[in-house]
């Protein structure tokens, strides 16, 4: 596993670096020491929004409230295009030479209907068998789970689901190019998935009986992280084409989230709690300005050229309050930052 920069201790007392990845525990930085110690941390993820559509936007009044009382960094950025390998880089940190949304089982030629870009001459297998974040925390005796809305049932392995339009449901709430644990190897095998890749039902069981893990990785559908989707049964606030009412949506979502967690007990308690709220990459525009990248991203590079400008909000229970940091940040700092905040200062 690779690893790089953590998030400064101005935002929220967590420390976020630029600097390359540690790959172990062992190696820790002067700044990777300075992170005080954290017990739990919860990582919102949304979609394909950028910093300027986003930060300021009336119709985002949740996120927008958050970044003022809490911490807000102003220069983080995605990894690549599309979404897929953000969330792989957010947890493996790297993207393997992932640059598409083909499925976690695809290989290059197959001729699946879920792996379209396997003809490529860069294919690379999309089940990764390098370690990972969730490697680390079990090395440490910590615990993590992935709390995916929609998910048809505990660990499953579906590509999508519905795989098409039920009576009621529009296809493709529940995205696995939205899930990076499943496309590691010791995720797929491991016999306590269903216990570790669950929906948002338990996420709010696990709030109410102060059973959360250490680490919780929370994904919403695809309707209430503002990614969108058309076709039959779509909510009007979900389509592609209705940008403000996606906004609005996932930010009703994001509040009712965060709600939970700080209603909870843990976050009342004496333990140092965080939650980061981050998107995976921008909307990709066609006429790109300014940096799309930054910390050693390559703009020659398929899989790590840089996914646009995005927001980042740190919301700690016991941390600094409207803090603004200004530091070029990506998810590979955010993963640094998450590797260290368990054996940080006390």
């Amino acid at each position: 596993m690779k690893t790089g920069i953590t998030i400064s201790a101005s935002i929220a007392m967590l420390l976020w670096s630029t600097s390359g990845f540690a790959t172990t525990f062992t190696n820790p930085t002067k700044s990777d020491l300075a992170i005080p110690k954290y017990k739990h941390i919860f990582i919102i993820i949304e979609e394909n929004h950028a910093y300027n559509q986003i930060i300021g936007e009336a119709m985002a009044p949740n996120i927008n409230r958050l970044a003022k009382t809490y911490g807000l960094a102003t220069r983080y950025y995605g990894i690549v295009h599309p979404s897929q390998a953000n969330y792989i880089a957010l947890l493996g940190g790297s993207t393997f030479g992932i640059h598409d949304d083909d499925a976690y089982y695809c290989t290059a030629q197959s001729r699946d209907k879920y792996c379209s870009s396997s003809s490529e001459a860069d294919y690379v297998d999309h089940t990764i068998p390098d370690f990972s974040l969730v490697d680390q925390l079990k090395a440490k005796g910590l615990t993590w789970k992935g709390y995916f809305e929609s998910i048809p049932t505990a660990g499953s392995k579906d590509v999508f689901f519905p795989d098409s339009p039920t009576r009621t449901l529009p296809s493709q709430l529940y995205a696995s190019k939205h899930n990076g644990f499943i496309a590691f190897k010791n995720v797929q095998n491991d016999p306590d998935l269903p216990l570790k890749l669950v929906g948002f039902d338990q996420l709010f069981k696990d709030l109410s009986r102060g059973s959360v893990p250490n680490y919780s990785h929370i994904v919403a559908n695809q309707c209430n992280e503002m990614h969108g989707l058309h076709g039959q049964n779509v909510p009007n606030d979900c389509k592609f084409e209705n940008e403000l009412g996606r906004i609005h949506r996932g930010d009703a979502t994001i509040g009712t989230i965060v709600k939970a967690i700080q209603s909870s007990n843990l976050w009342s308690s004496k333990d140092n709690n965080a939650i980061i709220i981050t998107w995976d990459e921008d909307n990709n525009p066609l006429k790109k300005v300014g940096p799309q990248g930054c910390c050693g991203f390559d703009w020659q590079s398929r899989a790590n050229f840089g996914g646009g400008h995005i927001p980042t909000i740190v919301i700690t229970n016991h941390g600094v309050r409207g803090v603004v940091d200004n530091t070029p940040y990506n998810h590979y700092s955010l993963l640094r930052t998450a590797l260290y905040r368990f054996q940080g200062s006390a």
